[in-house]
């Protein structure tokens, strides 16, 4: 009787965080909070939702996978603990997203399924759109009616929209783009700006 005595005291001071090492920060800044998600620029919402999420301490919980219901005092705790933060997580990202699309992702179970499944449906429009921003760059042509200095800046935009989306272009590619699209009564100034060394 005392041995069962003993073994239900040790098993009763047991505490979720000698099980579980999760730690929600006391004061959390929910100024860093990302704006909500539209259907646009998934990957800049993509990064803030991940530091948020890291600041709240529960950005494992896009990665890890459900715990198994234990039989033990711990790992019943374990499981407990687990599915509480993984609830928070999903419930983080969800009230992140605009109406719309948080009546369609609501019913996803895990933080992990959720994240997967946004990553999987934006990342491929994110290829769309950077197909376009490139198309854009590439068929860009300068015309005698505007001023050269505006066109410049106008490739410059789409040359930043491009490496936002992470793709990168030389800087000896980017000039030689743009020497290029100067239109033709800049022909003399095209020739001398290829021959130019610097």
């Amino acid at each position: 009787m005392d041995d069962a005595t003993n073994s239900s005291s040790k098993l009763g001071n047991t505490s979720v965080a000698s099980v579980v090492p999760v730690v929600i920060p006391t004061s959390t800044n929910h100024g860093e909070k990302p704006e909500k998600f539209n259907g646009t620029n998934f990957r800049r919402w993509q990064q803030k939702m991940l530091f948020y999420l890291t600041t709240l301490n529960l950005a494992k919980f896009l990665t890890e996978d459900a715990h198994v219901s234990g039989t033990t005092l711990e790992e019943v705790v374990a499981v407990d603990a687990w599915n509480h933060y993984n609830f928070l997580c999903k419930n983080y990202i969800l009230n992140a997203l605009d109406n719309a699309l948080y009546n369609v992702y609501s019913p996803i179970i895990s933080a992990k399924a959720l994240w997967n499944s946004l990553d999987k449906k934006y990342k491929t429009e994110d290829v769309g759109m950077k197909k376009l921003m490139v198309g854009r760059f590439l068929d860009y042509k300068m015309i005698d009616t505007k001023k050269v200095i505006n066109q410049v800046q106008e490739l410059q935009l789409i040359l930043h929209e491009i490496r936002a989306e992470w793709m990168s272009l030389s800087e000896t590619f980017q000039v030689a783009a743009v020497i290029e699209k100067l239109s033709s009564a800049w022909k003399d100034f095209k020739n001398y700006l290829k021959h130019k060394r610097k």
